[in-house]
């Protein structure tokens, strides 16, 4: 027996080689880590449990049955963040590249497999230089295998993608279909085709950080949702993620009741609004204010700045947020915001999470750009995932809330549960001056006039208690006050049921 366990530990050594030291040497001069060293890092110290360590490719095609090492590019298995259950692979570009092959593949699928079954998120390391060419279609095969996984478990559990190295063609849209996708800056891209293939068909010089970099993702095409400095950083921070996130969508909220958490009244919360209207403040400020410890992980905050996403506790238990941003285009909303928006009211209500929405909004954002972009179609994005969503909805207008983008926000009418005003909040069809120039446009030559008639509509409208006095309003509430008033509707909410009609499944616009 003595001898049986010294081969197997001899095994278990040369696989944890990966593709040998001169390469493994090559990863770190990148600065980038192997693929256990990444595994080490994300989970719990001694948790990790490896699936199919032995496993080999099983192609003889091009001399490739002289180069067989074991586990076949990527490590796969299951472990434990902060005491939490999660699947993970993770993609070893030391062996072949990282290349996908048939059977490297199916160690893949067989962890999702695992995952959805009992309940896990996936984590997704890539770092891969696509399919292996030397397998041909048995290649492909093996990602349409894993996207269909993808489709299979979204909305069950939890799915992460880190791209931590290339990410090219048909592997891209594994990361695509999961819940969120984060980057390395400067050693990690994601593209369908790369610039050599893009300088060929359309005379176009870019290069591949340009085409595909952390900035470019996070900033411009919104496919990634956060970019970090190193390897050991965006592990950190995928660790605090999974920290905020239940397991599956058959779990409630997550609480995390360790900690006693203050409810006391803050009162620069008086004064966070400006007087001026038209003056701009930090809505993440209050956010900061509202959260457990001012900890809060956004999501996307490179893109579509004009609305904050992201994550945070009250009273220990996981919401999330979504705001207009007055600092950003004076907070409209706009093509991007509603993707952004959508996608983040939509994942929180397939996974349990309360929504805090925080309004500013003058309205949608005007422009020929917009409406040939499809801002119709866009902005309907969040009105239908907020529409649709039928996890506690808590919404607090702080300032202005205009016209559609008032009904868009999280309203009473698309089934808001508690709806709070701030005293100086301002709920109408449009702004004071916008409103007496259409009204009374017979007089608008006449200086006096207008001023008096825009006056007068403020003094009317420009306040909560129209909107208060048909209930659409539940109260209107003190600015100090608010987290304690979150916390309690929270709650009082936390076993909300809600039943919709039976369908299939919904037609969003997409």
């Amino acid at each position: 027996m003595t001898d049986v366990i010294q081969q197997l530990e001899k095994k278990r050594d040369e696989a944890r080689q990966g593709g040998g030291k001169k390469r493994v040497d090559a990863q770190h001069a990148r600065g980038k880590l192997t693929a256990r060293e990444r595994i080490e890092i994300l989970l719990d110290a001694d948790s990790f449990e490896e699936y199919d360590m032995y496993v080999e490719h099983r192609t003889n095609d091009f001399g490739m049955e002289k180069q067989k090492y074991a586990g076949d590019g990527v490590v796969t298995g299951s472990g434990k963040i902060n005491g939490k259950l999660v699947y993970v692979f993770s993609q070893d570009f030391t062996v072949f590249g990282g290349s996908l092959s048939e059977a490297h593949a199916e160690k893949i699928c067989k962890i999702m497999d695992m995952a959805i079954k009992v309940g896990a998120p996936i984590i997704g390391i890539n770092d891969s230089g696509g399919a292996r060419i030397q397998e041909g279609v048995a290649s492909l095969a093996g990602y349409a295998e894993v996207f269909q996984r993808n489709v299979l478990a979204s909305g069950v559990v939890p799915q992460i993608s880190i791209i931590m190295g290339p990410c090219a063609g048909g592997a891209v849209y594994s990361p695509a279909m999961t819940d969120f996708i984060f980057m390395v800056k400067n050693t990690s891209f994601m593209f369908v085709t790369g610039p050599d293939v893009v300088k060929t068909v359309t005379q176009e010089n870019v290069t591949q950080e340009e085409l595909g970099g952390a900035k470019t993702h996070t900033s411009k095409s919104s496919v990634a949702d956060g970019a970090f400095n190193n390897d050991v950083e965006t592990l950190q921070e995928v660790k605090n993620l999974i920290d905020l996130l239940p397991s599956s969508n058959r779990e409630k909220s997550q609480q995390n009741t360790n900690d006693f958490q203050d409810l006391s009244p803050d009162y620069s919360l008086d004064t966070l609004v400006p007087e001026n209207p038209n003056k701009p403040y930090d809505m993440k400020e209050l956010i900061n204010k509202v959260v457990d410890n001012n900890y809060f992980f956004e999501i996307q905050s490179d893109f579509a700045k004009n609305i904050i996403t992201g994550f945070g506790r009250v009273e220990g238990r996981t919401v999330g947020f979504v705001a207009n941003q007055p600092l950003v285009l004076a907070g409209c909303l706009d093509i991007d915001s509603g993707k952004k928006g959508g996608r983040f009211v939509r994942f929180c209500d397939c996974f349990n999470i309360p929504i805090i929405t925080f309004v500013d909004v003058p309205g949608f954002l005007p422009g020929v750009t917009q409406e040939h972009n499809g801002i119709i179609k866009n902005g309907a994005k969040l009105l239908f995932a907020y529409a649709e969503a039928t996890v506690p909805k808590i919404t607090i207008i702080t300032r202005k809330a205009y016209g559609g983008a008032y009904v868009v926000m999280a309203s009473k009418h698309l089934r808001g549960d508690i709806n709070y005003a701030w005293p100086g909040a301002e709920i109408a069809v449009m702004g004071a001056k916008g409103a007496t120039e259409i009204l009374f446009r017979n007089e608008i030559k006449n200086k006096a006039k207008i001023e008096k008639r825009t006056q007068e509509y403020t003094d009317q409208f420009a306040n909560p208690f129209i909107a208060s006095k048909r209930g659409f309003i539940d109260d209107v509430i003190r600015p100090h006050s608010t987290r304690k008033r979150i916390a309690v509707a929270l709650d009082n909410l936390k076993n909300k049921e809600l039943s919709t009609p039976q369908k299939k499944h919904d037609n969003i616009p997409l």
